[in-house]
C-alpha cells in the first residue's frame, strides 16, 4: 500500500518507520524544513510511562478556578470566543471524577507500556543516539499534604503493572544526590526505575533519516492545502510549497500562483498534532483535540558535577527536568488559550522566567539561568500540546474512507510516540495491536478490552 503521513513529529515519523517495516510505500508531508521542529522540538524529554495521570481528576475544577488568576499556574484556562474550547472544557469537566480517572489511567498506561517496548525495539534495531539516560524518573514533594496522597497514586499505578514506589526524603537523595541543596523544602517523593529520558528531537530526526534511507519520501516545506474527498473516501491530498519569508515579493507571488500538487494514496494518516482537529473537520471528522501551550527552558550547565542525572518532576510547580548532555531541560505549565505560539507577551515571559527561577531555587548555581540582557544564553521555547479531555489519544480509522488519525497525545507524545506509530501501522496492515486499548473507529471492540477510549 501507499500511505501518506501528514506530520513529521515523533508520532508521524514513528508511524512512517513502522509502515516501512511492514513493506508499505510511505510519503511524509510537513510544513517545516526538517522533522520534529514543532511539538516534538523541546519537550520535557521524559519517557514517563508511570507518571501519566490525566489532567482531569476530582480536584481539577477547583484548582483551575484558583489558577485562572495566576500567571505561573500549572494549568491555565484562558477563555476565548471559541466554541471548540468551551466544548472541550465541558467534556473535560465530565472526566473529573474517580471512575473516569481510573478508566483513563488504564488506557494511558497500557499505551505507555506498549510504546516503551516499541521504543526499545527501534533503538536496538537502529542504534540511534539521543542523549538517553535510563536512570528512572523521580517525583519530589514540598507539601506534606500532597505527599500523603502519593501512596494512593502509586498504588493505582501498581494495579496496572507500573512499579512506582513511595520513597522517603533520605531515599530520594540516595537516588539523586543533586537535590540535597533543596533538602529543607523536600518532604518525600516517589520513584520508578523503569522510566527514562532523552531528546525527542534528536531521536525523531535520526529516525526520519533512516526512513529516508529505506525509501520513504519526505516532503518538507509543504503545507497541506486540502483533503480531497469523493464518494465518502479521501481521493487525494493537495499540498503546496511554502515561502521562506526571505524571498523576493516576485518569487513569493510565483509560489502563490503555482498549482497545488495532488498526491494519491491508499491511506492517509493525519498526525499533525494540535492542527489535526481543524484539518479533519474539513472532511466532517470532528474530534475534541485542543491545543495546550507548553513551555520549556534549556540551560547550559555551569557545574555539571552537581546536576541531576535522574529525570525528575517537581510537584509544587508541576514542571519536569531532564539532563541532556551538558544542558538541563526544564518544562512545564499548560495554557488552554488557542493556537498561540508567542514567547514575547508578558504572560509568556512570566512563565519562562518562572522555570528559570525555579531551577535556580532548586539547583542554585548549577545552570546558567541568566537572561540575554545579563549575558546568558537561555533557550526558551513553546509548543502546542494536542490535548483530549481524557488525555487519551485518537489512534485509528475515521468514518471517511482511507483516512486515519494518530493525534491527541497531549504532553505524552514522546512517551507514546513509538507505540502509537507501531499500532497505527499494524491497524493499517489489518493487524490487531496486542494491548488493552480502545482504538478509534473499530467496528468491533477487542474482547481483551475492558474500557474504550473517549
Amino acid at each position: 500500500m501507499k500511505v501518506i503521513v501528514l506530520g513529521a513529529g515523533i508520532i508521524g515519523v514513528s508511524t512512517a518507520w513502522h509502515l516501512l517495516e511492514r513493506g508499505h510505500e510511505v510519503v511524509v508531508v510537513d510544513r517545516q524544513p526538517d522533522a520534529a521542529l514543532e511539538t516534538s522540538f523541546a519537550n520535557a524529554a521524559q519517557i514517563s510511562v508511570s507518571y501519566c495521570e490525566p489532567w482531569a481528576n476530582r480536584d481539577a475544577p477547583l484548582k483551575m478556578l484558583k489558577w485562572m488568576f495566576s500567571k505561573e499556574a500549572p494549568l491555565l484556562f484562558r477563555p476565548q470566543l471559541d466554541w471548540q474550547q468551551w466544548r472541550w472544557g465541558l467534556q473535560f469537566l465530565g472526566q473529573c471524577n474517580d471512575a473516569a480517572f481510573e478508566r483513563n489511567v488504564q488506557q494511558i498506561v497500557a499505551l505507555g507500556a506498549y510504546s516503551h517496548a516499541a521504543l526499545k525495539d527501534v533503538v536496538s534495531a537502529t542504534g540511534i543516539e539521543y542523549q538517553r539516560l535510563e536512570r528512572g524518573i523521580a517525583h519530589y514533594y514540598t507539601d506534606q499534604k500532597s505527599f500523603d496522597t502519593a501512596g494512593d497514586a502509586a498504588a493505582l499505578m501498581r494495579k496496572y503493572g507500573v512499579a512506582r514506589k513511595v520513597v522517603s526524603r533520605e531515599e530520594l537523595f540516595q537516588i539523586e544526590p543533586a537535590f540535597k541543596s533543596f533538602a529543607h523544602r523536600i518532604v518525600g517523593g516517589t520513584f520508578t526505575p523503569s522510566d527514562e529520558s532523552g531528546d525527542a528531537r534528536l531521536f525523531t530526526q535520526q529516525l526520519a533519516k533512516r526512513c529516508q534511507a529505506r525509501g520513504a519520501q519526505f516532503m518538507y516545506g509543504h503545507d497541506i492545502a486540502r483533503l480531497n474527498q469523493a464518494g465518502g473516501a479521501i481521493e487525494s491530498i493537495a499540498v503546496c510549497a511554502r515561502g521562506t519569508g526571505e524571498r523576493s515579493q516576485k518569487a513569493q507571488k510565483a509560489q502563490k500562483d503555482q498549482k497545488d500538487q495532488e498526491i494519491k494514496a491508499d491511506a492517509v494518516v493525519v498526525a499533525c498534532g494540535s492542527y489535526s482537529a481543524p484539518l479533519l473537520r474539513t472532511v466532517g471528522v470532528d474530534l475534541p483535540i485542543y491545543p495546550g501551550k507548553g513551555y520549556s527552558a534549556t540551560f547550559k550547565l555551569k557545574k555539571p558535577e552537581l546536576a541531576p542525572y535522574v529525570s525528575t518532576i517537581d510537584d509544587e510547580v508541576k514542571c519536569a527536568m531532564s539532563r541532556l548532555g551538558d544542558h538541563l531541560r526544564v518544562a512545564g505549565t499548560i495554557e488552554l488559550g488557542g493556537y498561540d505560539h508567542s514567547l514575547d507577551t508578558p504572560l509568556a515571559k512570566a512563565r519562562c522566567r518562572m522555570l528559570a527561577n525555579r531551577i535556580e531555587e532548586v539547583l542554585p548555581g548549577v545552570c546558567d539561568t541568566r537572561t540575554e540582557e545579563e549575558g546568558g544564553q537561555p533557550h526558551f521555547w513553546t509548543g502546542l500540546r494536542p490535548a483530549t479531555p481524557t488525555n487519551i489519544p485518537y489512534i485509528g480509522k475515521t468514518k471517511v474512507g482511507r483516512l486515519w488519525v494518530n493525534a491527541g497525545h497531549g504532553t505524552l507524545g514522546w512517551t507514546h510516540g513509538a507505540g502509537s506509530g507501531k499500532a497505527m501501522a499494524e491497524l493499517i496492515s489489518g493487524e490487531t495491536p496486542a494491548m488493552n486499548f480502545g482504538f478509534y473507529g473499530l467496528q468491533r471492540p477487542n474482547p481483551r478490552l475492558t474500557t474504550s477510549a473517549a
